[in-house]
């Protein structure tokens, strides 16, 4: 094929009969380094800054070549000129590009119109969130695989480690930052391997498959309507799913909305009401055997989230961002494009967490060494019991202060002991969710957001997540509602 376009013959004639009156002047438009036919095709659309470039007395003839094209076609100039294009532009696509059959093109689009369609879309990803979200990371990676880790540390692992320290280390302190209660292994190593690693894999896989298959863009389609209510657009939808993930990655993500303005309503609700993985795979585990709790959890939550949004998107000031997405073919996902990311994701989750969940062993052994944790702990008491909950809640919100999920896995720990009644445990999800930000997502906030907004933010989370947890419990105690 040439590399010339070829317009039909009025169009030809003109830019011919164009380009002998630029060459009748020493300028000729080639101060712009192009060629005489692409300045004699841009004067026949009456380009205004070439055509003031024309003298004068060139003009009238330009003008007549124009008229001439004109009269002949029976569209407008600049509509040929773009038809010509479109047309040689779908002829190259054609070879080099292989077409489905036209019966697996009416399929895929009517998958498409399916899925970004809000009255099929929505019970489509009420399916997704019930079997990939509830059934498989819920119950089978924070259930049976968090179980099985779980009893194999506590039957095998824990007790080894415990047993070779007290025999190699006479001292207590030092036994007590390795084994025991607090111990890098026995705590910190089994939340992070026993706790967390199975259910943030679980979610990984999940999300790999969605992403690979071209759902996630039709899903940000379907609900920028949605989101523009709390003043975010469509776009926002990946950053906000990744949170569900890793809060830190998706904080990091959030970079490439389009708006300042959505960039810092995004990273406040991320880190007020979007739980990690980790976080919200334990809570759901935990809350499994109560469907009811379960349901009061996910809407309590999703109210904060759509309320907090609302009235954020009120107060800051600047204009609702544009939502344009390029959407990939839907398709079946590929295993091995899944494994991959599944893995890469899981290998850069577990280096981060790993050492913090080891430095949060560390420092409450430093802290129980000094006294300040039972101190922390004793001032926590009273807003755990203001809450509803037993005083013994209250070292569950210190650990969550280090990582909010390493607070879910105490409270797993926890509820394995048999401490807490049904609102109790979902008094506790409540405020462990919307707690602080963990010290990773901390640092990336103030990286992207900078201290001071980082500041106000955190300033406004720690008393309302109590606050909330206190107004739950008043009005499931007013209503007499047991779980």
């Amino acid at each position: 094929m040439s590399s010339q376009v070829i317009y039909p013959e009025p169009i030809e004639g003109a830019v011919t009969k164009i380009e002998a009156v630029l060459s009748n002047y020493s300028n000729g438009g080639q101060g712009y380094h192009l060629s005489r036919r692409s300045i004699a095709l841009l004067l026949l659309q009456k380009d205004p800054d070439f055509w003031q470039e024309i003298p004068t007395a060139q003009q009238p003839e330009i003008e007549l070549a124009i008229a001439a094209a004109q009269a002949e076609l029976g569209e407008p100039i600049t509509s040929a000129i773009a038809r010509t294009r479109q047309q040689v532009a779908w002829n190259l696509e054609k070879q080099v590009l292989s077409e489905p059959s036209s019966q697996q093109k009416l399929f895929t689009d009517w998958l498409h119109q399916v899925v970004v369609n809000p009255i099929t879309g929505f019970p489509l990803l009420l399916l997704i969130l019930y079997y990939g979200v509830y059934k498989f990371v819920g119950e089978f990676g924070a259930g049976t695989l968090v179980d099985l880790i779980e009893t194999f540390f506590e039957e095998q692992i824990n007790p080894l480690v415990n047993h070779i320290t007290a025999l190699v280390i006479p001292w207590e302190p030092i036994q007590d930052l390795i084994a025991n209660d607090y111990g890098i292994i026995t705590l910190g190593v089994r939340y992070a391997t026993a706790i967390v690693l199975p259910v943030v894999c679980t979610f990984f896989f999940m999300f790999s498959l969605l992403e690979d298959s071209g759902y996630l863009p039709r899903l940000s389609l379907m609900l920028d309507r949605v989101f523009k209510f709390i003043g975010l657009s469509g776009r926002a939808v990946i950053p906000i799913v990744l949170g569900f993930g890793c809060d830190t990655m998706a904080t990091m993500v959030t970079r490439t909305l389009e708006t300042q303005r959505e960039r810092l309503i995004a990273t406040f609700l991320l880190s007020l009401a979007i739980p990690c993985a980790a976080q919200w795979g334990v809570i759901v585990g935990l809350l499994a055997q109560k469907p009811a709790a379960l349901l009061f959890w996910g809407g309590f939550i999703t109210a904060i989230f759509i309320l907090a949004g609302y009235f954020t998107a009120k107060l800051l000031p600047g204009s609702q961002a544009g939502f344009y997405m390029e959407i990939p073919p839907l398709r079946l996902p590929k295993l091995t494009n899944i494994i991959t990311k599944t893995w890469v994701r899981m290998t850069w989750y577990f280096y981060e967490i790993m050492p913090l969940f080891i430095w949060a062993s560390v420092l409450i052994w430093a802290g129980r060494l000094t006294g300040l944790f039972d101190w922390l702990v004793i001032q926590i008491e009273p807003l755990a019991l203001a809450l509803g909950l037993p005083k013994e809640a209250a070292p569950i919100f210190l650990y969550g202060f280090f990582r909010r999920d390493y607070g879910a896995a105490g409270l797993f720990d926890m509820q394995q002991q048999g401490i807490f009644t049904g609102n109790q445990l979902l008094i506790a999800a409540i405020v462990l969710t919307l707690f602080l930000p963990c010290i990773a997502q901390l640092q990336i906030m103030v990286k992207e957001r900078g201290p001071q907004i980082t500041a106000i933010i955190v300033a406004f989370i720690f008393p309302f997540a109590f606050l909330m947890g206190w107004a739950a419990n008043l009005s499931l105690s007013w209503l007499g509602v047991n779980f």
